[in-house]
């Protein structure tokens, strides 16, 4: 199977403190993955790992089946990776416009340009030339999402998108997510929202204490089994 993401048994670190303990997981070409797990247990770690936000003392990164000895803030993008960050990260002295043209900075080939973007985001084409942070918060996930595909990327990774979103945005962000993975995208979706999970993946991990404590098929039917996981 070819792997477009392994972490292989990292520990990863800010400054003395010690987040990750021995995590592994894999993303193959066109998975659906969810990881899932209760606050603080290293989601967002992991990664910030990817990006050289945090310290990785030990293990293996590997983006494309090429370890990763030092990575940075520029590695995933490098290796095909594009990552839609908690928060949405939104530069605000840009546009709509300006903010988006930034993920194609990588000049991958694929399906996704302006156009394609606008045509997914009609809202975006509409105020294209106002402040990126001028938007609401669904419109602003949107221009995130919609950075990330300028990139053309194999592998999307979203942290929890759904974050201040009503629940009509979330229906609409899983619209968005199982097109964008009918096209071949790959995603690894770090989330809370089940109902998301439910409806846009197919195999989760979950992290608890800085380590894989769980993975399987994510069923539809019985999602509420994965409760377990991210309640306290």
């Amino acid at each position: 199977m070819n792997h477009l993401l392994e972490i292989r048994d990292v520990h990863a670190y800010y400054g003395a403190a010690h987040i990750l303990h021995g995590l592994s997981l894999t993303v193959a070409q066109g998975e659906q993955i969810a990881l899932i797990g209760r606050n603080g247990m290293g989601k967002t770690t992991t990664v910030n790992a990817l990006m050289g936000v945090a310290r990785v003392a030990s293990g293996e990164l590997l983006l494309g089946g090429r370890p990763i000895d030092r990575p940075s803030a520029y590695t995933p993008a490098q290796s095909g990776i594009a990552i839609v960050p908690q928060g949405r990260c939104i530069i605000p002295n840009l546009s709509i416009e300006e903010n988006l043209l930034i993920g194609s900075a990588v000049r991958r080939a694929g399906p996704w340009d302006l156009a394609a973007v606008y045509r997914l985001f009609p809202i975006l084409r509409e105020r294209a030339h106002t402040p990126g942070t001028a938007l609401s918060g669904g419109q602003q996930q949107m221009l995130a999402i919609g950075r990330a595909l300028m990139a053309n990327p194999t592998l999307m990774i979203l942290d929890e998108p759904t974050e201040g979103l009503a629940p009509v945005i979330v229906d609409q962000l899983a619209d968005t997510l199982n097109l964008v993975t009918r096209q071949g995208t790959a995603i690894l979706l770090i989330e809370q929202n089940l109902g998301l999970v439910a409806r846009t993946t197919r195999r989760y991990y979950a992290v608890e204490k800085g380590a894989i404590s769980a993975t399987g098929a994510v069923d539809p039917q019985n999602i509420k089994d994965l409760h377990r996981h991210i309640v306290a």
